[in-house]
């Protein structure tokens, strides 16, 4: 088997890869696979490294049947015919990604989403979370730093990898300030690990609502912490995740708590948001940054103050809380936003390493064996032309 890696196309550029230079020389000493590389300049893995480990590098990539990239690939770039893997942000009807999917059932590409990859229980297999939540964490408190003038904290763009930005914790003096992380998945152990690193106290949702502290501290919250049932006023996980639209937020008194908010939380459409444009016009709306790493686009969204996603290369924008619109940020009557949709990027070869793991424990053999795989066959979103049987609720949205 031919796997091609293909070089990232989408603007603005993305510098992570699926598989680091060793991971391809190693798949390729246990499996019956070849590995191919499309030359690019713009990879945290340069080209030179990949050849020291025996991987062609090259221009064209079209004989692979399997072409692996990591965000979505530009319509002009899909290749007819062939299985692709990458994070096509299709399958909550992102509407910008509308004329991807329909690019893609017209050139009969096999679309295997990494988002969809799951096992018998229904849990992802392979993600950039982690790295997604470390990157939005440390942008967060650097946003604060920058918005309240107190600190000066190095972009984690401009630290080689993690261990570099751990150095950089070490010698930070933190005002005392708090913060609420939401979520429990990987993003928000991510986030969790980067206020631990920078000395930051966890306390209980409790304590964080009624107590006063001589620290920088950080509470983490749990369906249970935000979200109450309609009627019976309490909340099941279980419940929860197959009637979303029966709860409703009760997070309001974090908002008159919290300095600083890391979103983390997957949400689901028909989810409540955790607070609406009207409540965040209040006097006592204390929240002055939010790092929303989960980044859906308002209206559709959990933070409604997500009009866009930001760039690595601009990364915060003022949402005005009078008017509803972006204007430039650290202003009197702004919540700064920091929504950069590719995070992990600013750790790429840290998130490479790790992904490229995942991908070869839970996937590989998987792809190997991909006509009988059922991790495969629910991972399909596009097959042949059709829709995947899993992801029928797309086929009307995307030939509308």
């Amino acid at each position: 088997m031919k796997i091609g890696i293909i070089r990232e196309g989408k603007v603005p550029p993305d510098s992570r890869v699926p598989l680091t230079p060793q991971q391809c020389a190693y798949i390729m000493d246990k499996y019956p696979v070849q590995i191919k590389v499309q030359s690019s300049t713009g990879r945290c893995y340069s080209d030179q490294e990949y050849l020291e480990e025996g991987v062609i590098v090259t221009d064209d990539v079209a004989d692979c049947p399997i072409l692996m990239g990591v965000k979505e690939v530009p319509i002009k770039q899909l290749i007819s015919n062939k299985t692709y893997l990458f994070f096509s942000h299709t399958i909550k009807k992102q509407e910008y990604n509308r004329g991807l999917l329909k690019a893609i059932l017209n050139k009969e590409i096999q679309l295997i989403d990494y988002e969809t990859l799951t096992n018998d229980k229904g849990q992802r297999l392979i993600a950039f979370g982690k790295f997604a939540g470390m990157v939005g964490a440390h942008n967060g408190v650097m946003t604060y730093g920058l918005r309240t003038g107190l600190f000066d904290l190095k972009r984690m763009k401009d630290c080689r990898d993690y261990e570099e930005a751990k150095s950089v914790y070490k010698k930070i003096q933190l005002p005392i300030f708090k913060t609420v992380v939401s979520g429990n998945g990987r993003v928000a152990s991510g986030a969790i690990e980067v206020l631990e690193d920078m000395g930051i106290k966890r306390v209980t949702p409790s304590k964080f609502l009624n107590n006063e502290f001589k620290e920088p501290v950080y509470t983490q919250l749990f369906g249970k912490d935000y979200l109450a049932h309609n009627e019976t006023g309490r909340y099941n996980q279980r419940d929860f995740y197959k009637n979303p639209k029966d709860y409703h937020s009760k997070f309001a008194p974090f908002t008159k708590a919290a300095d600083l908010m890391i979103n983390g939380i997957y949400w689901d459409n028909q989810a409540p948001v955790f607070f609406t444009k009207e409540e965040m016009r209040a006097k006592d709306f204390s929240i002055q940054v939010i790092a929303d790493v989960t980044c859906d686009i308002a209206p559709v969204s959990s933070i409604p103050s997500t009009l866009f996603a930001t760039t690595i290369k601009e990364p915060i924008f003022g949402y005005d809380v009078v008017t509803g619109k972006a204007t430039d940020p650290f202003q009197p009557n702004t919540v700064d936003m920091m929504t950069i949709d590719n995070l992990p990027n600013e750790l790429p070869r840290d998130a490479s390493q790790a992904f490229g793991e995942q991908f070869i424990e839970s996937v590989l053999t998987e792809l190997l064996e991909k006509e009988d795989s059922k991790v495969i066959h629910r991972a399909t979103i596009a097959k042949n032309g059709a829709i995947g049987s899993k992801f029928n609720y797309l086929e009307k949205w995307v030939n509308s």
